[in-house]
């Protein structure tokens, strides 16, 4: 066999697209749409050499992920749970007793099973707070 076949880019493809899968992010895929268009420019021109379908492959590996990840920039995945991994942000807009007073701008809330540290006007304890915002692990809060 001095030559790649078609069906061998069809099933290279098959098999990045399969790895896709199992890994994260989004790169085993432009190689597997990759092997799909060697596979049918082999299929249209099959006397083409082994050297230049490889050469090809990687030619159409390198548009495919640049291109693929230009798009995604322009157009990013949007998720079902956007605020899973920010838990902060999971609070805003919910309301809170106070505790303890703010002072000096600084206090502390309970939520749930967490103590946060907030900021916001000093209030005495026993007021109700909305969380407004979040300031890394601080939640940033008005009085009601």
């Amino acid at each position: 066999m001095d030559s790649l076949q078609a069906w061998h880019w069809a099933l290279a493809g098959i098999v990045f697209l399969i790895l896709e899968i199992f890994a994260p992010g989004v790169f085993f895929m432009w190689m597997g749409f990759a092997a799909g268009i060697v596979a049918l420019v082999v299929w249209v021109v099959p006397e083409l050499s082994w050297q230049l379908q490889v050469l090809m492959f990687a030619g159409f590996s390198i548009v495919t992920v640049v291109a693929g990840r230009k798009w995604l920039s322009q157009h990013p995945l949007e998720s079902e749970e956007p605020t899973l991994n920010r838990r902060g942000e999971q609070y805003v807009g919910r309301s809170f007793t106070l505790d303890e007073p703010i002072i000096n701008g600084m206090g502390k809330i309970r939520v749930d099973d967490t103590t946060w540290k907030i900021s916001g006007p000093d209030c005495p304890a026993g007021n109700r707070v909305t969380v407004t915002g979040v300031d890394g692990v601080v939640l940033l809060v008005s009085c009601e």
